[in-house]
């Protein structure tokens, strides 16, 4: 059988180019804003052919949201791409103010998120942005966890109305949603059904999650598989579903696990429904220098770890 990490590996960030081209020939409002990365956003081909409607501000994140929120102002549609660790930590107060508070229709697209810029470093770690921006009120976080996912993102937070945040993988995932699967904003998605533990993943690290659930499963335990795209809105039920239907819940994510998925996960418990619960991600530390795969592993953000933590979970330990 093939294993969820033995299966193709694809790099996000080219549907979410293909899918900004395809959105940009149908509606003339679309538009992309960059710092100085046409380059690392993969926005080569939308220069190419709608060379007026890029605006490359160079190194001036702050700039860069202002002027996406005025373009929105002005009845454009946004999509204001960036390193994550950037966008997110330079323009903290533009995204809260200029976007957010101010509801204008900005799309924030955090490319290469997490630690995929891993061999540069603390600096480039974008770890803090899903803390940092589901803080926020008014603005939708999105992560998706493969390339049916991001296209199907990005499709949609063009046509919705508001400011939305997506980061977009640098670093390669297989395919883990169904062919028939549906975004839809504030749902989790069950993608294995399971009784003893629940494993509540979100973007790059899904498809460890699922790598996990398959090694339980030939130690006899049936692990509930929820792939969380959306910190922002946040699915309540299927937590507390999961937090009553099963005896505790793992959270794997790319980030740290103040304040992100494992946040979220442990302030619903507790609110609705106590339950166990245990955080994958990098602790409240700066993560060193390494390859994004290295690191996750380094942290137990793996499939190893997670399987560790379901035992820890049911007593097996």
């Amino acid at each position: 059988m093939t294993t969820a990490l033995e299966r193709p590996l694809h790099d996000c960030r080219d549907t979410w180019a293909a899918t900004l081209v395809d959105l940009a020939r149908h509606d003339p409002r679309i538009v992309a804003v960059v710092n100085d990365s046409v380059g690392s956003s993969k926005l080569t081909g939308f220069l190419d052919e709608f060379p007026d409607r890029l605006v490359n501000v160079g190194i001036a994140e702050q700039d860069m949201v202002g002027i996406g929120a005025g373009l929105a102002n002005g009845g454009k549609i946004p999509f204001v791409s960036a390193a994550a660790c950037f966008l997110t930590a330079r323009a903290l107060e533009q995204i809260k103010v200029d976007a957010a508070y101010s509801q204008y229709n900005v799309k924030l697209i955090g490319q290469s998120p997490g630690m995929a810029y891993g061999e540069l470093g603390p600096t480039h770690h974008s770890i803090e942005d899903l803390a940092w921006l589901r803080a926020i009120p008014g603005l939708s976080v999105v992560v998706p966890a493969d390339p049916r996912e991001t296209e199907q993102v990005i499709r949609w937070a063009a046509a919705h109305t508001g400011p939305v945040f997506v980061r977009v993988s640098r670093m390669p995932v297989p395919d883990v949603m169904p062919a028939d699967y549906e975004f839809v904003p504030g749902r989790a998605v069950l993608l294995r059904e399971g009784s003893d533990v629940t494993i509540a993943a979100t973007g790059t690290v899904v498809s460890r999650a699922l790598e996990a659930a398959e090694l339980a499963e030939a130690e006899g335990i049936s692990v509930r598989l929820l792939a969380v795209p959306t910190i922002k809105p946040f699915d309540t039920d299927a937590i507390v579903r999961a937090a009553r239907e099963t005896r505790g819940i793992v959270t794997m994510e790319e980030a740290t696990v103040v304040g992100g998925l494992g946040g979220a996960v442990a302030e619903t418990v507790v609110r609705h429904q106590p339950a166990p619960v245990r955080t994958l991600g990098v602790p409240d530390e700066f993560a060193p220098t390494g390859s994004a795969s290295w690191l996750l592993d380094h942290y137990g953000v793996s499939a190893e770890g997670a399987l560790e933590a379901c035992r820890d979970l049911l007593g097996r330990a």
